[in-house]
């Protein structure tokens, strides 16, 4: 049996960590004077305390590394541990949630789903408000450091074909690792400023500008009010739209960048074909607006560009109710959720670079049907796709599916109806935010889903964003015996 020492130790720090980040929406609460601010001072004490503890009782196992066993236990434990402490003040709180409620809005908001079970977002504390707007900040910068630190060494879903523009490996992780990461987050966080500038310059009050810019970079989806970004329609849209971009491509291209590599950007051909298909989209969603509803052609591609960004990027937005788009665009927005941004950003979903792959892999079978002697080799931004690569994508395309249909299976058998059942499923497993049909969609929320439900798609929010295969594998008694 491993030692489970060094993830606890690992675990109790990044608990403490979210105990602190609770001390922000206490001043808040503190501030607005509704007699809330209990709340986080009580769930900061727990949290702290339990974090603190858990790292004292695991430090004397600290060592360099880790181990593989360890790294997949950590990379499953941190987000699943990290929900049931940012769980505590909505169960403390003026939501007066219940425990399947809050750890559901937790983990929605961890994972950067942007799901959520609450109403009446407008008349919450404001602490509250923000607690929700930083947990999904730390979880997007959470998983930028998950894909490009631990996903490519564990060879998940075809991410190892990046392993050799972030890290080394996990023998060599620290000192690079930590100058990367460190690099991340300060872009992270620049990135985060500048758009909650721009949000003050368009007007917004500075809490609105505030938390909207920490659920736009997060790509998250969290918003202050019942009826969303529908709230700031008009040139808000335009600078969500630019945020939620730059959010969804790859953050080791702007380390590059700022280290003077000013085309490493736009040689990435993740970008270049995510932002193609931005562009297709928006064309496409402009011309059916303009063309079956009484839109004005400037009011349909703003909405069209910020609902399409908002939900191929996972961030969950909606500035309208595209449910009243029809059949077409309705179709089109469920599978354009299932694409995602880049690998290596704070975006969600299969990833843009999967298909690519998948592409190129179809390419080469397709020219071996017409020369069958021919030598075909699979390439990615002019590098040979290895067979490792290929395999893992693969098997990442099937789980997915697999998953997909078993989740939407159960569902069913708590009572959803079909629509509600499979978008819920396949906006739970690729973290996209709103589901479809009236219940579910982008006017309705999670809160009249029956209990088991909500487990079962918190759970499916928990292994959509670890790539799948890092939560399956520790299902498998091979690794408990390794």
């Amino acid at each position: 049996m491993f030692d489970l020492r060094p993830v606890g130790y690992v675990i109790g720090l990044l608990v403490v960590a979210l105990g602190v980040f609770m001390v922000p929406p206490l001043l808040v609460d503190l501030a607005e004077g509704r007699g809330e601010a209990h709340v986080f001072l009580q769930s900061s004490l727990v949290t702290i305390l339990f974090g603190g503890l858990m790292a004292l009782a695991c430090a004397n196992a600290v060592k360099e590394g880790l181990s593989l066993q360890q790294t997949f236990l950590l990379t499953t434990g941190v987000w699943f541990v990290l929900s049931i402490f940012g769980a505590l003040p909505f169960v403390i709180g003026a939501t007066d949630a219940r425990l399947v409620d809050a750890f559901f809005e937790a983990v929605s908001g961890i994972t950067t789903t942007g799901s959520t079970v609450f109403s009446g977002l407008d008349d919450l504390p404001k602490g509250i408000l923000l607690w929700r707007g930083i947990l999904q900040w730390l979880g997007g910068i959470g998983i930028i450091v998950v894909a490009m630190v631990f996903l490519p060494e564990l060879r998940v879903g075809g991410m190892q074909i990046f392993r050799a523009e972030a890290f080394d490996t996990m023998g060599k992780i620290l000192p690079r690792a930590s100058a990367i990461a460190a690099q991340i987050f300060v872009i992270y966080l620049g990135l985060t400023m500048l758009c909650g500038f721009c949000y003050l310059v368009l007007g917004m009050g500075a809490f609105d500008a505030t938390v909207h810019a920490l659920t736009t970079m997060s790509t998250g989806g969290f918003s202050n009010y019942d009826a969303s970004f529908g709230t700031f329609s008009g040139p808000a849209e335009y600078v969500a739209s630019v945020f939620m971009i730059l959010a969804a491509l790859p953050f080791v291209r702007y380390v590059q960048l700022v280290n003077g590599n000013r085309t490493a950007l736009f040689k990435d051909a993740q970008v270049r074909g995510f932002l193609m298909v931005i562009a297709v989209l928006t064309v496409v969603t402009t011309l059916v607006l303009t063309r079956i509803f009484p839109h004005h052609w400037e009011q349909a591609m703003r909405e069209g560009l910020f609902n399409i960004t908002s939900i191929i990027s996972g961030t969950g937005y909606a500035s309208v109710d595209y449910m009243e788009w029809g059949p077409f665009l309705i179709c089109m927005f469920f599978f354009i959720g299932l694409i995602g941004g880049c690998a290596g950003s704070t975006a969600c979903s299969i990833k843009i670079f999967r298909y690519q792959l998948l592409i190129a892999s179809l390419k080469v079978q397709i020219q071996k049907i017409y020369a069958p002697n021919g030598v075909f080799v699979a390439r990615y931004e002019g590098r040979q796709i290895g067979d490792d690569v290929l395999s893992s994508v693969m098997a990442y395309f099937v789980f997915f599916v697999v998953s997909l249909g078993i989740l939407t299976f159960f569902l069913s058998l708590t009572g959803l109806d079909l629509v509600t059942a499979i978008s819920s499923a396949a906006t739970a497993l690729a973290n996209i935010g709103p589901g479809l049909g009236p219940e579910v969609g982008p006017a309705g929320n999670f809160a009249g889903v029956n209990d088991v439900a909500k487990w079962m798609l918190a759970i499916a929010m928990l292994v959509g964003r670890l790539e799948l295969l890092v939560v399956y594998a520790l299902f498998t008694v091979r690794f408990w015996r390794a």
